[in-house]
């Protein structure tokens, strides 16, 4: 192989790590730190989401269509982070949060019925994070470690946890996901 060769295969294999850290990110405020579980402010966010009785994974091509161009106005959608997912035992959904550009008045109309576009509520979460590739057993490990740390501190628990990664499974270094639980805050 000459040297472009080489070049070329290194410029590919970088393209998906450079281009994951240039994403807009959703936003949250910083509330407190209860030693490794962050309380969050999110306030609400434009989202779409797809809903999966059978396979979470599945909802990955839904969505990215629907930003690629698949919604009524035929328009592309930068891609945010996280990507939310949420394990149900009758089913699961995975959601992207939407550019702070949009509304939920101005966002595109999906083409596909099996992808909604909404607005999520202006809430608090308890957070923790971890690195590496995300997957049931972490999940379970940290969900039980925030739950305990929230029945210590006697935070309520309103809802049902979230899973949320951060980075292109092409990112092998560096990686962030979290867990986190809608509480109510005071």
């Amino acid at each position: 192989m000459n040297n472009y060769k080489y070049k070329f295969i290194l410029v590919l294999f970088f393209i998906p790590i450079i281009s994951m850290s240039q994403y807009e990110t959703q936003e949250y405020e910083l509330i407190s730190n209860l030693d490794e579980i962050e309380i969050r402010y999110y306030p609400s966010s434009v989202m779409i989401k797809y809903i999966d009785d059978q396979n979470l994974n599945r909802g990955f091509k839904y969505l990215f269509r629907y930003i690629s161009g698949g919604n009524d106005l035929n328009k592309k959608i930068e891609m945010t982070t996280p990507v939310h997912m949420e394990r149900g035992d009758k089913n699961s959904s995975m959601e992207f949060v939407l550019p702070r550009e949009f509304s939920y008045k101005n966002a595109p109309k999906p083409n596909d019925s099996k992808v909604k576009v909404y607005e999520s509520e202006n809430l608090f979460y308890a957070a923790i994070s971890y690195s590496g590739y995300t997957n049931y057993d972490k999940e379970r490990v940290m969900i039980k470690k925030i739950k305990s740390k929230l029945l210590e501190k006697n935070i309520e628990i309103i809802g049902r946890e979230k899973v949320l990664v951060y980075n292109s499974p092409y990112k092998f270094f560096n990686r962030r996901n979290e867990i986190i639980i809608p509480i109510i805050y005071k």
